[in-house]
């Protein structure tokens, strides 16, 4: 593609989103194309909206937080189902034949402003065979601060915030006269759909402009919700949810599950914020947040007894609900008859071991702080990974993880990996191995090995130094390239809170197939033993502990990294040289469902002699898919691989911009699965690219992520293409 043509594709897609943007947004009553049917009804009086968004505004942060016991039913309705679903992560175990399950916890939530959250689960009764299963965790349900400008974990674009009202139809449904002020029901239409939407009836108070209880439906990923709360009548938890009723729909593959809760929440104590107090400070010198986050289940004083759950159950159950019980218990009767006629062998002990160590390890959870940073485990066995890329062609990845938690915090993980490049025929293999022996302090050793991308030597440096740049390309050198297998052993710690050092050893055995022509040029084999060290400093982290455990959940500043690596002669073949490399990078949380992420980096290697590999630790050729927010926002999508290896040295920048809506106004059919769009750019300093610069388009949906981008070498646009991931379950 010509850069006649490129530039008239930039305007024709600059020229489309201006007019979307200066021709408006649909009136009130006009439907857009597969936009939600509206009624013939009057909108909403301005002054009533003007007083719901004031409110909305004031009232999001009046609660700084609150303490109560959450008492949950649920019962699971299996619909369809077939083998599939038992290789969803996170599912829930389900038995041959049975379609109707009950649960019940009891739990301890807290609340401390702006959204951290603390569940500690203190009893639980089910009828599952196991606890194992979070696919329909209402957490993210209850992270829900109705006035807040986002919902559900910063998932949704609430309907009362004033910046989201271009995005939503109201209508006054009806008006019910009470004693003390009128209360108007409030339609709220999405004008499209789009999973950062919701619809639904908000019944607002004229009294204070308080909403009293809310109906509210919508989807995200493979699940559809509808949540309907009633608000507390006290003045204490007039803010706050008393009760809830949530029914999710999961679908996928003709798997169909549905799952109905109820809950009721008690509150023991509410703290407000004052009149001209602070909402939150920001940035405090006590980043310790042990007191706002502590276990979600603790196991050893955990309730799981039927007769004990039966004396503290708040409310009665209901006939159909009891005889689920007494079912269940038919059955696990039974299944403890036939258990103990069959004389268990070693084999049926080690898998029941294992299986119960799955049960424990499968489970994904996510700990988040508005603003600041998340945490995130997922499960030992990830879904596959495929994706297609102009550059690397169709790769394949699986992620295995193991981890055990000792009672004293410390941890063991191991994380193999496999994958295969279909393009270039690759195979790679690898193993991550981490012990973390002292966790008050993050003290851990780690070993990583495997076999790494195929490299061309420092040969080639002095063949690129004497072409001109006008006359520069890789075709006709002679490219000898070396196969790599590595072991890094490191050890690191955390030295004062946010600032961390690791120390350890890079070996590398890189060889090639041996012939006349390449012993004239270069050795068929050559080692590198380098001792390494490397400093990361996030200031103002923040932190919890549990137990004897330091868990670092995130920072309002950036990390600084300055990552050194010395060659020197130990083994045969081996050379010296230096590896130098620094970044800076950040993800900022912005309103309204909003990020900005950017890193910032640069390296060179010194002091070489001998020949040695232009081989970046952060600065590196990605031939497998690492996932959406591991390499499409930070690397270069159209760089031709052989640059990564072309200079002594480096200066690289990556932004990302994440937002619900973007581009895709103008084609709503794409925004009713559309979960995000983002918009990638890039700059690289090197020689003969000075610079090169990269553009990219992207959205995710809960299926596949796709970008485009194109590229441009000295002012030139060079390339054009794209990437395609396949991630189910894979966020």
């Amino acid at each position: 593609m010509n850069m006649r043509k490129l530039k008239g594709l930039y305007v024709a897609l600059w020229g489309l989103l201006m007019a979307c943007l200066l021709s408006g947004f649909p009136r009130q009553g006009m439907a857009r194309d597969n936009a939600p049917a509206l009624p013939k009804k009057p909108v909403v009086a301005d002054s009533i909206m003007e007083h719901m968004f004031h409110s909305a505004s004031i009232y999001s942060h009046e609660v700084k937080g609150y303490k109560g016991d959450l008492y949950l039913k649920g019962h699971l309705k299996v619909h369809k189902q077939n083998r599939i679903i038992k290789y969803v992560p996170s599912m829930f175990r389900l038995e041959k034949g049975i379609n109707d399950y009950f649960h019940e916890s009891i739990s301890e939530l807290q609340y401390t402003a702006p959204a951290i959250y603390d569940r500690k689960v203190r009893a639980i009764s089910t009828t599952f065979p196991s606890t194992r299963g979070q696919i329909f965790d209402i957490m993210d349900y209850m992270k829900f601060n109705i006035y807040a400008p986002s919902l559900m974990g910063n998932r949704i674009l609430s309907p009362l915030n004033r910046k989201a009202q271009v995005h939503y139809h109201y209508l006054l449904e009806r008006v019910e006269h009470r004693l003390g002020g009128e209360l108007y029901c409030i339609r709220v239409v999405p004008r499209y759909r789009s999973t950062q939407l919701v619809e639904g009836f908000l019944w607002l108070s004229s009294a204070d402009w308080t909403i009293r209880r809310m109906n509210l439906k919508g989807r995200y990923d493979l699940v559809r919700f509808q949540l309907s709360m009633q608000m507390g009548e006290e003045d204490d938890t007039k803010y706050l949810p008393v009760l809830l009723n949530l029914d999710l729909n999961f679908k996928f593959l003709k798997n169909h599950l549905e799952m109905k809760y109820t809950g009721w929440m008690k509150y023991s104590s509410v703290v407000y914020r004052k009149p001209g107090e602070e909402w939150i400070v920001k940035k405090t010198n006590d980043h310790n947040l042990s007191n706002s986050y502590t276990l979600s289940c603790d196991t050893s004083r955990l309730v799981v007894e039927r007769d004990s759950f039966n004396r503290i159950r708040p409310i009665p159950l209901s006939a159909y609900e009891d005889s689920l019980y007494r079912s269940a218990d038919e059955r696990r009767l039974k299944r403890e008859a036939d258990t103990i006629k069959a004389e268990p062998t070693k084999l049926k002990k080690n898998m029941v071991f294992l299986g119960q160590l799955g049960d424990a390890l499968i489970s994904s959870y996510d700990i988040d702080i508005s603003k600041v940073g998340s945490i995130n485990c997922s499960p030992i066995i990830n879904p596959l990974l495929v994706s297609y890329s102009h550059r690397n062609g169709i790769s394949y990845r699986q992620v295995f993880k193991y981890n055990k938690l000792f009672h004293d915090g410390r941890l063991l993980r191991i994380v193999p990996q496999i994958g295969y490049n279909f393009t270039k025929k690759e195979f790679y293999a690898k193993a991550d191995v981490e012990y973390i022996y002292n966790p008050r302090k993050l003290g851990s050793i780690e070993i990583h090995g495997g076999n790494g991308n195929r490299i061309y030597s420092s040969v080639v440096l002095d063949q690129l130094e004497q072409i001109p740049d006008s006359a520069f390309t890789f075709d006709g050198l002679e490219l000898d390239y070396f196969k790599d297998v590595y072991v890094d052993v490191s050890h690191n710690i955390e030295l004062c809170n946010g600032l961390k050092l690791g120390t350890g050893l890079a070996m590398h055995w890189r060889y090639t197939k041996s012939s006349p022509e390449v012993e004239a040029r270069v050795r068929s084999n050559y080692n590198s033993f380098a001792p390494r060290i490397r400093l990361e400093w996030t200031p103002g982290m923040y932190y919890y502990m549990n137990g004897n455990r330091k868990i670092n959940v995130g920072s309002f500043f950036p990390t600084f990294m300055l990552d050194y690596e010395r060659g020197i002669k130990v083994l045969k073949n081996s050379g010296t040289y230096e590896r130098i490399e620094g970044s800076v990078e950040q993800v900022i949380r912005l309103k309204n469902v909003r990020s900005l992420a950017y890193h910032v980096g640069a390296g060179m290697f010194t002091n070489q002699s001998d020949m040695y590999f232009v081989d970046y630790a952060h600065f590196a050729n990605l031939n497998l898919p690492q996932g959406w927010n591991d390499d499409i926002g930070g690397t270069f999508q159209m760089l031709d691989g052989r640059w990564y290896n072309a200079s002594s040295h480096y200066i690289r920048g990556n932004l990302t911009f994440e937002a619900p809506f973007i581009l895709l106004y103008p084609v709503t059919r794409l925004l009713s699965f559309v979960q995000k769009e983002r918009i990638y750019t890039g700059i690289l300093f090197m020689p003969h690219l000075n610079p090169y610069l990269e553009f990219g388009y992207g959205f995710a949906t809960h299926l596949f992520d796709v970008g485009v981008f194109i590229g441009n070498e000295k002012g030139k646009f060079t390339s054009v293409g794209c990437k395609f991931t396949f991630e189910l379950f894979n966020k």
